[in-house]
């Protein structure tokens, strides 16, 4: 599949600033959820809007495609290119790591919980996840006009998965974020962070689950 061409096409009329607006404030956001890791990982961190922009004295990327990563990666960022089932990881090492938009992408739920499992060992002792992505219940009818997506997840699969690869599962949202960052609302950071504020304004315009669990 070529990733490259899918998501220049999926992401074409997607005003880039927007992205880095939101971005920024929920980069933010999940670093406070785990607990302001020092050192953080993020497993297919495609154009790096979070990895680049979240303050974390030591981040870690994964991707596949190294001509992509490459070029969106700031400096300061630890690249590993290849498939993460396939990169060793050290263990015991990472004090967050945060999945966004990725586990559907996957083949199966076995990779699933396979991926999971693997993550649990290179993070240290009370460590945190969080894992963000499309939730089917509240985007059936969308879920599968993306190319890329083959494995179903909900909110409550998700924490069994997590449950299952040995995290203790701290907070569950069905509803977090929007599905994708098209539409006319107006963006700033003060509005983006009010949403993030407000749960009670994720029940209306959330279409993306959260989950954040720790390795006890």
């Amino acid at each position: 599949m070529n990733y490259e061409r899918i998501y220049q096409y999926r992401f074409q009329g997607v005003d880039q600033q927007k992205k880095k607006i939101v971005w920024t404030e929920i980069s933010k956001f999940i670093f406070k959820k785990l607990a302001q890791p020092a050192k953080i990982l993020e497993p297919a961190a495609g154009l790096c809007e979070f990895i680049n922009l979240v303050p974390a004295k030591e981040k870690w990327a994964i991707d596949l495609n190294e001509e992509f990563i490459k070029k969106w990666a700031n400096p300061d960022v630890k690249i590993l290119i290849g498939d993460v089932f396939n990169i060793d990881l050290p263990e015991n090492y990472f004090d967050g790591i945060f999945i966004s938009n990725f586990l559907e992408h996957l083949h199966s739920q076995e990779e699933v919980a396979d991926l999971l499992e693997k993550l649990f060992k290179s993070l240290r002792k009370e460590g945190k996840i969080a894992v963000m992505g499309p939730n089917f219940k509240y985007v059936y009818k969308q879920y599968f006009d993306f190319a890329d997506h083959t494995v179903i997840l909900s909110e409550l699969g998700l924490a069994e998965h997590l449950y299952g690869a040995g995290f203790t599962v701290n907070e569950i949202h069905p509803k977090f974020l929007p599905l994708s960052f098209r539409g006319g609302l107006p963006v700033n950071r003060f509005l983006v962070r009010l949403y993030l504020s407000i749960p009670f304004a994720w029940k209306f315009m959330g279409k993306q689950f959260l989950v954040v669990a720790t390795k006890d």
